[in-house]
């Protein structure tokens, strides 16, 4: 296939995995209030994932068919929290399955992503697998983790939309002292280490070093996601200390010009 062609069997890829994946979510509407709320917040964080991934392609200035294939990655890339959260009750991958390898293998099943080339097939297969990982796995090709941190990053923009009516000051119980050192150095944590409410805050607030484009950061800040949640953090030094950290770097990362 030449390029125009290649786009053109990209973009009817994505069209036909929309309609796909539009009746795929809807099998899973159901009478259990508890479990419709969730089927349709996912429906939402999809949405809005395929929108961030396209804007942020477009940021980049990536090709017709770049742009294609990043909306194919967000439209796609949560398709096991569906089968996950109605079958386990809880999108937690620790105590359920992996819901980047259950996408994986229903997206396989499905054969949505068979009229692809093998190497755009790899490229979006490798970026969900890795969309919900601590870090991406090692490649030796740039293209895949160009493409898995762009996934990521729009998957993480979304997901402060998601928890943001969650946030809640201090309960109390503080923040694991693993979690705090971790914080001082601005490296990210096992989220099996979770033991605490603050913890799990604090997790979110050390995403802002996993963010790959300045774009994306940008607009972490603009939307106060930063703010807000170090407002519910509790006192202490060292939680300090690792705030004026993170505002250095964040200053830093949002003045560097992307690609």
């Amino acid at each position: 296939m030449n390029e125009g062609e290649r786009t053109d069997n990209v973009e009817r890829v994505l069209r036909q995995a929309t309609v796909w994946m539009d009746a795929y979510i809807k099998s899973f509407y159901n009478d259990d209030e508890e479990i419709q709320r969730m089927m349709l917040s996912k429906e939402t964080h999809t949405a809005k994932v395929r929108s961030i991934c396209r804007d942020l392609a477009l940021h980049l200035r990536l090709s017709t068919e770049e742009v294609a294939l990043a909306e194919l990655m967000g439209l796609l890339h949560d398709t096991g929290r569906f089968r996950q959260f109605t079958v386990y009750r809880t999108f937690t991958d620790a105590i359920s399955v992996d819901h980047a390898a259950l996408g994986i293998d229903i997206i396989e099943e499905a054969r949505i992503l068979r009229p692809l080339s093998e190497d755009e097939r790899t490229l979006i297969t490798f970026a969900i697998e890795n969309h919900n990982k601590k870090e991406i796995a090692p490649t030796g090709n740039d293209r895949q983790r160009f493409f898995a941190r762009l996934l990521r990053d729009a998957d993480k923009l979304d997901i402060y939309r998601v928890l943001e009516p969650l946030l809640a000051p201090s309960d109390g119980r503080g923040v694991s002292s693993d979690f705090l050192e971790k914080f001082a150095v601005g490296e990210q944590v096992d989220y099996t280490m979770i033991h605490t409410f603050d913890d799990r805050k604090l997790v979110r607030l050390m995403w802002v070093y996993d963010i790959n484009f300045s774009w994306t950061l940008q607009r972490v800040v603009e939307r106060g996601y930063v703010d807000k949640i170090i407002r519910c953090l509790p006192t202490g030094e060292a939680i300090e200390e690792g705030v004026r950290r993170l505002r250095c770097y964040v200053a830093e990362k949002c003045a560097m010009p992307d690609r």
